[in-house]
């Protein structure tokens, strides 16, 4: 496919998964891998390209599990976005939870870094700005704080 034959409307999906731990207050990011479609990539929160069959949301959970090991429940859709660094990637982020017994703290435990994962992190939502070297839209951060 070459894309310079489409004026509008073909991206490269991506869907990636706040991965909330409602207890301890804290989200998992993930340093990654160099990344071959975004170069400054470093932290980012789990998922990955979507594929055609099957729905996005089935999609995002294996991506977690393949990257974290851990099963969550995607609760919904906070924010779609696509980079100033390519406008062909087009990013949908959702809420999720690890799928857990009731009152574990899960940030308490060790998730281990999988596919494209070198390192995992349990950190307050605000605190990906520590970690992140590429855009973070100023409504994606907004949500974040809202979580702490």
């Amino acid at each position: 496919m070459d894309w310079k034959d489409f004026d509008r409307g073909v991206f490269l999906v991506n869907v990636q998964g706040i991965v909330y731990d409602p207890i301890a207050k804290k989200i998992l990011i993930g340093r990654r891998v160099k990344d071959p479609y975004v170069e400054k990539l470093t932290w980012s929160f789990p998922g990955g390209r979507a594929g055609y069959e099957g729905d996005l949301e089935e999609c995002l959970r294996e991506q977690v599990r393949k990257k974290t090991g851990i099963d969550v429940i995607v609760k919904k859709v906070v924010f779609a976005k696509t980079y100033p660094e390519d406008r062909k990637i087009l990013s949908i982020y959702y809420l999720c939870e690890p799928v857990e017994a009731a009152g574990v703290v899960l940030s308490n435990t060790k998730a281990k870094a999988g596919e494209g994962f070198i390192e995992l992190k349990w950190v307050k939502p605000t605190e990906v700005t520590k970690y992140f070297t590429t855009s973070l839209h100023r409504r994606l951060f907004d949500y974040l704080k809202s979580l702490e």
